[in-house]
């Protein structure tokens, strides 16, 4: 479960999803990685979809986080009751924000989670009570620092107990300080450093995410001590794979008389 790996501090590896077939989320659930960060927050994918995913990767043993969008009840309420194994929320920049979003996934008294589950307990197949007397211990909770505010702010936003991870985001923490993208920058790189410094003093769980998949990039990110590192997605391995299939067939097929 990774909550307990998350628990007992034990390094963990994800890749994203961002398109809506639920073949697509088996395969990578197959592939072994820890969790399958799917993303709400930038992607078209209806709750529908989500859904779809979520039973697909469960379907197969794969554990599945999710990105909810920016600051919303009413999706947060949504993805709850479909029964991820975690949900992210991005752009937090201060402790209100994140006390205030965290709460949204507790029942009371531990928060104001309304009641309404459905595949999370699988239709009521599960027992609801237990269900709603553990939750708060079986599904992870994470925060996006993306902004220098956040950073900034991590004193405060570090007293709740009830967040599992810090997890960076990279190109929107370079853009809040006027780099957008340039992200190994000496500037940025000392902003994540310190950033993860703070986390790792009191013992926080941190994580990056990346679209970057190289070899060169994911040694950088591991060289700075991140717990969690998620990778890749869906639509960049197609887009490599259609590249080095059609460049194969090129030089071996192509322009033939």
């Amino acid at each position: 479960m990774l909550k307990e790996k998350i628990a007992n501090r034990i390094k963990t590896i994800g890749t994203h999803l961002n398109l809506n077939d639920i073949a697509v989320g088996k395969l990578a659930a197959l592939a072994g990685y820890d969790f399958i960060w799917v993303d709400m927050e930038h992607s078209y994918l209806s709750f529908e979809n989500l859904l779809h995913l979520i039973i697909a990767i469960h379907s197969v043993g794969g554990q599945v986080i999710v990105r909810a969008p920016q600051d919303d009840l009413t999706a947060t309420k949504k993805i709850l009751e479909m029964g991820p194994d975690g949900i992210i929320f991005p752009m937090i920049k201060t402790a209100e924000e994140a006390n205030r979003l965290i709460s949204y996934t507790l029942y009371p008294p531990h928060g104001i989670r309304g009641f309404g589950p459905m595949n999370a307990v699988n239709y009521g197949y599960d027992n609801v009570a237990d269900y709603t007397a553990s939750h708060h211990k079986t599904m992870c909770r994470f925060i996006q620092i993306e902004h220098i505010e956040a950073s900034q702010n991590l004193k405060e936003i570090i007293k709740n107990d009830a967040i599992d991870g810090y997890i960076i985001g990279a190109n929107d923490l370079s853009g809040s300080i006027g780099k957008l993208g340039d992200v190994f920058s000496e500037e940025v790189t000392q902003l994540i450093q310190t950033t993860v410094e703070k986390l790792k003093s009191a013992d926080k769980y941190t994580g990056i995410s990346t679209g970057d998949f190289s070899g060169k990039t994911l040694r950088h990110w591991h060289s700075m001590g991140f717990d969690m590192i998620s990778a890749g997605a869906d639509f960049d391995f197609l887009r490599e794979g259609f590249r080095n299939n059609f460049s194969t067939l090129q030089k071996i097929h192509g322009n033939e008389k």
